[in-house]
């Protein structure tokens, strides 16, 4: 693995976080630190680069809630604006094409251009070769964000960088979580540290092991073979990777099954080789979403976006029922109230 340097005078350097401040606020224009930001932004931002410089940068206090997403519970930490997310932007901004020389092509979370979609696209084309992928093992890690080891994430760190001051920061964002485990979810750099921690699993299964494709969506894995029993035996030596190399667990729930009798719920979708479906959940979500804006009992959410956001999600599958029992009746509501 290739190791970088020289990338902390880019990271500190006055435009780059200048442009983290104007990355960072998107959406967030009403915020009063971006607020405060914007009414002096050279003032804020050489105050940052002062932290950097001089090393006296620390992080924030988090803001720790709880957040219900598909029926589970997620603890999300989130940082001040100022000057943590801006700072985090910086990095980011700096590193991420490192991050991205060093994943494979099938890995695709937190990836320009690299998302669900295109993960769809690969895991299509790849399916018409019934034959080769006619079994599936699929896996996922067991509390994946909270069981990265800090140790363990700063030794990957320093075998991809040996920028000292980098490291610097990086280990400050790394520590900023008590204990010797986890990286919060909410951070903007948790999703790289997240996928690059697993990177090495990634080019141990692409470069040592046989199989006909494999794909990763941050710790969600699908590979695809011929045989059942060698994926089981696969199943068993990424068992082993995980817990000696990574200090991970696999879930209890991993599967090994026929690809084309089940459908493989990866990406939000069934695909299934011919056709694709909406996974099971997101359906029911889009079903209860549609009908309380039909019978006008939405609460919580805009309809409009409701309706735009969901037909992006049906364009890429077979939802020609669904649309026009639906997602029709619920666009016409919307459409008859702004008349």
């Amino acid at each position: 693995m290739k190791r970088y340097g020289y990338l902390w005078e880019d990271i500190i350097d006055f435009d780059n976080l200048v442009k983290a401040h104007y990355n960072a606020k998107r959406g967030k224009s009403w915020y009063k630190e971006v607020k405060m930001v914007e009414s002096d932004t050279y003032y804020y931002i050489d105050q940052i680069h002062g932290m950097l410089v001089d090393k006296t940068y620390n992080v924030s206090p988090y803001k720790v809630f709880v957040r219900k997403e598909s029926g589970k519970e997620r603890v999300i930490s989130k940082l001040p604006y100022y000057p943590d997310r801006i700072i985090q932007w910086a990095l980011v901004q700096i590193i991420e094409p490192v991050f991205i020389r060093n994943f494979i092509t099938d890995t695709y979370s937190a990836i320009p251009e690299k998302g669900i979609h295109y993960g769809l696209k690969r895991l299509h084309k790849a399916l018409q070769n019934k034959e080769e992928t006619k079994y599936c093992l699929k896996f996922d890690i067991k509390k994946y964000y909270q069981s990265i080891s800090h140790l363990l994430l700063k030794k990957s760190l320093r075998r991809l960088f040996k920028d000292q001051d980098l490291l610097w920061l990086l280990d400050k964002t790394i520590d900023s979580v008590e204990g010797d485990f986890g990286i919060p979810i909410g951070n903007y750099t948790s999703q790289y540290f997240g996928n690059f921690f697993l990177s090495g699993l990634d080019h141990y299964i692409k470069e040592k092991k046989d199989h006909y494709f494999y794909a990763r969506y941050m710790d969600d894995v699908v590979i695809f073979h011929r045989n059942k029993k060698y994926l089981n035996y696969l199943r068993k030596d990424i068992d082993w990777y995980l817990a000696a190399k990574l200090n991970l667990t696999m879930k209890e729930n991993w599967q090994v099954f026929p690809t084309f009798a089940r459908g493989v719920d990866f990406l939000g979708y069934r695909s299934f080789g011919d056709y694709t479906l909406l996974r099971k959940a997101t359906a029911n979500r889009f079903k209860s979403k549609m009908l309380a804006i039909k019978e006008d009992k939405c609460i919580g959410f805009s309809k409009e976006n409701c309706v735009a956001s969901y037909s992006g999600w049906l364009k890429w599958c077979d939802s020609h029922r669904l649309r026009n029992k639906y997602l029709v009746p619920a666009r016409e509501v919307i459409y008859a109230n702004n008349i």
